[in-house]
């Protein structure tokens, strides 16, 4: 997908392997070279919310909800720039940056977690991250 030029409509692009969102946004959004990603939640592409999983099967699924944003929208997990992380109890901070560290692998994207108490259907995790556009070849 290609960037856009100074000044035009951002680009809304079809996100495979995503559940419909529930409100009035998109999973992904370019504009200007960069990919800006939701708020991603534990949600499975079939829509069920993983409420009442374990913090780690949660985490899990937010951070493959992620990786499909970025690449329906010409990215990857190497191209992250920033991303926030919002977690219901800090408690979970140690797990999450283990699971975090095997998915990034060499990536070290600046990174903030902030601890928020209860998330929107009492999820425990919600991942949004700011990412560059692939180079294109030539």
């Amino acid at each position: 997908m290609a960037g856009n030029a100074p000044g035009a409509t951002p680009v809304y692009p079809s996100t495979p392997g995503l559940a419909t969102p529930g409100g009035h946004y998109s999973h992904a959004v370019v504009a200007n070279g960069f990919v800006f990603v939701s708020g991603e939640l534990p949600i499975t592409e079939a829509g069920e919310k993983l409420t009442d999983a374990p913090f780690e099967a949660q985490a899990a699924q937010v951070l493959q909800n992620l990786e499909r944003a970025l690449v329906a929208a010409g990215s990857g997990i190497a191209q992250l720039a920033q991303v926030r992380v919002y977690l219901d109890d800090i408690g979970n901070w140690p797990a999450f940056n283990e699971i975090y560290a095997k998915w990034a692998g060499s990536a070290r994207p600046a990174r903030a977690i902030v601890p928020t108490g209860l998330l929107h259907f009492g999820f425990k995790i919600e991942i949004e991250a700011t990412a560059v556009l692939r180079a294109i070849a030539p």
